[in-house]
């Protein structure tokens, strides 16, 4: 509670200051700079949070790699992309910023709303098209002109393979399924947004032979709204663990299920010396081990045992029947216990 001031100790005051006597505190300057000032400018609100910038850039320098390795393969030439920032800014900064003409390649960010731009830069886009009609890929000078109809086919068979990158990179956020729109070269038909509203701008280097430019992948804030509180690190790498445990695991099962392996049987082994081995000519006959029906063989996969079987008939083929499992010694057990014999 608040002291109160007696009548007499008014008096008193009010003599104290009449004569001079009282020191009263000057507000200085210095004082109100020592204070912290934060500048809020409400025409650029700040919408994505530190920890959420980073989240995003650690995200897309997946997608970098994975694109590097990506246009790698197709242009068989070398080729690098990386990150150089992620920054906030409006729309408009963004459609200012961009050279005219150039590749603007709208996105569906399915399941989320709205759509986000790819904008290749024109040094980047015509040092692709040069190596995929057979060029070495040598832009000397800069070209500045719309793209021809077989030009845009090409590069958007480009956009399609990279936005499958972008798929995965987003991943461990969200199942994310971008689909190609349409590609525009005016910035100025490519109102996605509002001008004031403010985006993402995720800025790749992107260095192919000797040719260098940049990719540009601006994303508004309105389309990642819905899952913004997922774009944090401790989300990001809990998702990564998860994803190690359930969702690679069926991804790499399902892969393995349609590769091809060889089998082989093996009926019974000869030892031949080296001059029969360089004698062999077409029609000789290698005489084998007596073997029966009953007899089990060896059954191998990719040149390593793996089975016992037996051998039958399934109609007018040849057949085996699988029976119990090899246990698989490891090379080097195989090795020191020959070393041992040997000693």
């Amino acid at each position: 509670m608040t002291d109160l001031l007696s009548q007499d100790e008014i008096d008193q005051l009010l003599t104290a200051i009449s004569s001079g006597d009282a020191q009263t505190e000057e507000f200085s300057a210095t004082q109100a700079e020592q204070k912290k000032v934060k500048i809020y400018d409400f025409k650029r609100p700040d919408k994505f949070s530190k920890d959420q910038i980073r989240t995003v850039q650690m995200m897309h320098e997946t997608f970098a790699r994975l694109t590097t390795t990506a246009l790698s393969a197709k242009l068989r030439a070398m080729v690098g992309v990386h990150v150089q920032s992620v920054d906030q800014l409006t729309y408009e900064e963004f459609i200012r910023s961009i050279p005219n003409p150039t590749t603007l390649s709208l996105i569906n960010m399915d399941p989320l709303k709205g759509s986000a731009i790819l904008e290749v830069d024109p040094q980047i886009t015509f040092t692709i098209i040069e190596r995929l009609f057979g060029g070495m890929g040598d832009i000397s000078k800069k070209i500045a002109r719309e793209l021809t109809d077989i030009e845009m086919s090409v590069i958007e068979g480009i956009i399609v393979h990279i936005l499958g990158n972008l798929r995965e990179a987003w991943s461990t956020v969200i199942d994310l399924r971008p689909r190609l729109g349409t590609i525009e070269t005016n910035p100025q038909f490519a109102q996605i947004v509002p001008p004031n509203e403010m985006v993402m701008l995720i800025t790749l280097e992107t260095k192919i032979g000797e040719a260098e430019g940049m990719m540009n992948l601006c994303i508004p804030y309105i389309t990642i709204e819905p899952i913004i509180q997922k774009l944090s690190a401790q989300y990001w790498f809990s998702s990564i663990r998860r994803g190690e445990s359930d969702i690679n695991r069926t991804m790499i099962q399902s892969r393995l299920d349609n590769v091809q392996v060889q089998v082989s049987v093996e009926i019974g082994v000869v030892n031949l010396g080296f001059n029969d081995i360089m004698n062999l000519k077409v029609g000789n006959i290698i005489k084998m081990p007596k073997t029966t029906v009953r007899e089990e063989f060896i059954f191998k996969v990719e040149e390593r045992a793996k089975f016992k079987c037996r051998p039958g008939r399934i109609g007018s083929r040849l057949a085996v029947q699988i029976g119990e499992a090899v246990i698989d010694t490891p090379d080097e057990l195989l090795i020191g216990t020959r070393d041992e014999e040997e000693t």
